[in-house]
């Protein structure tokens, strides 16, 4: 770390989650925060690696918080692969390579969708595989390997960390929730203040919430919310039980851990 405050800077610095951890570190005592950079995508498009590069270089940061992604809806990683590739895998490549010039830890902010789904409760340890039905390739499929096409990067950089997040907007965005599929969701406003307690961290943190169906999540918050089948969804195929097993992360942050459902 440099003297004084730290320094972070964050790609996507304009989408929804890195907007969370900006709020989240404004909340933290003035002994921890972390001076940030946040460029919006077009500041730093990060297929591009000789714009990543220049900021790098010119921020001279400790930490390089990787939040910009090509994510939602699923069925556009199905419509538009070659954007799956370029931003999340080419991009994520060219950000690793420029915190290995510089000695900067870098961050990966990944996703759930690189288990395979069907048995749940999944370790760090455990395999990868993206879920397909019937080997049909669709969006999510793919936005699963686009993501863990990014974890390669980062693996082979030693100091990265890469945090498998299952998250949503908050509040709960849709006015139906799925009632067979398992998760292990929490909102990004919690997300983002655990993020900024794992800095320090290298290898794998699975960071969601405790399992349970999606619509038991969203129904906490929103008792009229409906309930919807995988049966009904039709422009991708879901995996069944996708949680998470979060016990590293709980013996990590120890009596810090407190899985919040604050809605203001």
């Amino acid at each position: 770390m440099s003297y004084g405050q730290p320094k972070m800077l964050i790609s996507g610095g304009d989408g929804k989650f890195a907007t969370q951890i900006i709020e989240s570190n404004r909340d933290l005592p003035a002994d921890t925060k972390y001076q940030i950079f946040a460029p919006s995508k077009e500041e730093m498009d990060i297929t591009d690696a000789e714009i990543v590069e220049q900021h790098v270089s010119g921020w001279k940061p400790d930490v390089f918080l990787h939040a910009a992604a090509y994510t939602r809806p699923m069925a556009k990683h199905y419509e538009n692969p070659d954007k799956s590739i370029q931003i999340n895998i080419i991009g994520t490549a060219n950000i690793v390579l420029a915190c290995m010039r510089h000695d900067v830890k870098f961050v990966y902010v990944s996703t759930d969708y690189v288990y395979p789904g069907t048995e749940g409760n999944y370790k760090e340890t455990d395999s990868l595989l993206p879920y397909s039905k019937d080997n049909i390739k669709d969006g999510c499929f793919k936005y699963g390997w686009s993501k863990l096409g990014g974890e390669a990067a980062a693996h082979i950089y030693d100091n990265s960390l890469i945090l498998r997040v299952c998250m949503c907007n908050s509040p709960f965005p849709h006015n139906k929730a799925l009632a067979d599929v398992k998760k292990s969701l929490m909102y990004d406003k919690e997300a983002a203040k655990i993020v900024l307690q794992l800095l320090d961290e290298t290898g794998i943190i699975n960071i969601g919430g405790e399992p349970q169906t999606i619509h038991e999540f969203a129904k906490k918050d929103n008792p009229e919310i409906e309930k919807m089948f995988i049966e009904g969804v039709k422009d991708v195929s879901m995996a069944p039980n996708i949680t998470m097993n979060i016990d590293k992360l709980k013996n990590i942050l120890g009596e810090n851990y407190v899985f919040q459902r604050s809605m203001d």
